[in-house]
């Protein structure tokens, strides 16, 4: 049941470099295959498979900021700050995101030995130069022509501080009480909305964003990354142990929406979120 609070937008975040810290804003452009700016670069190895927090929790101490011509400003513990531009569109190579091909275009030089340097390990920066094109959505959730950027699966991720009060509380609950209160920086999301009951999004299939329409295509199922402290790098059992318990959806781990945007356009923060199916 829906609260009879209007539920309205509290925060809204990108996250320039898939897996890297990222930064709140009080509004955003909204484009067919996410907000912009975000998650237009990604970290690969040296046989092109991207490389998050999964495998480099440190990359969850590194913050990626957008500079005005879509370049972005690199920081993280003992490193210089590095300025990267947006590298010309040629010599697209393909990488690797969950099995799957993405044709992206590798970054400067010094972009790959910053990171290399950062992580102690051989990997490149590469930066998505059309996400019209190239990487589709999964089929079985996507509309005809319907893309994403590097985003794990979907445009935007929506979350509730309902249900993450309820996790929370679920988590005091429970055998690793030690663990909790969780942030909602731990699961990463886009949207924040405030004024919801707790779980309301299970039963959301399309809402309102402000003047904006969109598509909830799925659950979001959730990782490893959420065990991950954002502040530290450090790796506990929550949220999973707690989801694995209460919030088992088939094999997925559920916490959050997937959405999908009907037309491109600007959400804000204060935006009131309407359930329209």
């Amino acid at each position: 049941m829906e609260s009879r609070v209007q539920p309205v937008v509290r925060d809204i975040h990108i996250y320039p470099v898939k897996s890297v810290g990222g930064f709140r804003l009080d509004e955003v452009e909204v484009e067919p295959w996410g907000p912009a700016g975000d998650r237009r670069w990604m970290v690969v190895d040296a046989d092109g498979k991207a490389v998050t927090q999964r495998e480099q929790a440190r990359l969850a101490l590194a913050a990626a900021g957008t500079l005005p011509d879509g370049g972005i400003r690199l920081s993280a513990p003992g490193q210089e700050d590095l300025t990267v531009s947006v590298p010309e569109p040629i010599g697209a190579s393909g990488v690797s995101l969950f099995g799957k091909k993405v044709k992206a275009i590798p970054a400067a030089d010094a972009a790959h030995e910053w990171f290399s340097d950062y992580l102690g390990a051989q990997v490149r920066l590469v930066h998505l130069d059309d996400p019209a094109t190239r990487r589709p959505i999964d089929p079985d959730f996507a509309l005809p022509g319907e893309t994403v950027s590097f985003a794990d699966g979907f445009p935007l991720l929506v979350t509730t501080l309902a249900s993450l009060d309820a996790l929370n509380s679920l988590i005091a609950q429970g055998d690793r009480p030690q663990e909790g209160p969780l942030p909602m920086n731990r699961f990463r999301p886009n949207v924040v909305v405030d004024g919801t009951d707790a779980w309301a999004e299970d039963d959301w299939s399309r809402i309102a964003i402000g003047e904006l329409a969109f598509r909830v295509a799925k659950p979001c199922g959730r990782c490893v990354i959420t065990t991950t402290d954002q502040s530290s790098a450090e790796r506990g059992r929550e949220p999973l142990r707690t989801l694995g318990r209460h919030r088992r959806f088939g094999t997925k781990l559920v916490f959050g929406q997937n959405i999908v945007p009907e037309r491109p356009g600007v959400i804000r923060t204060g935006d009131p979120v309407r359930v329209l199916a």
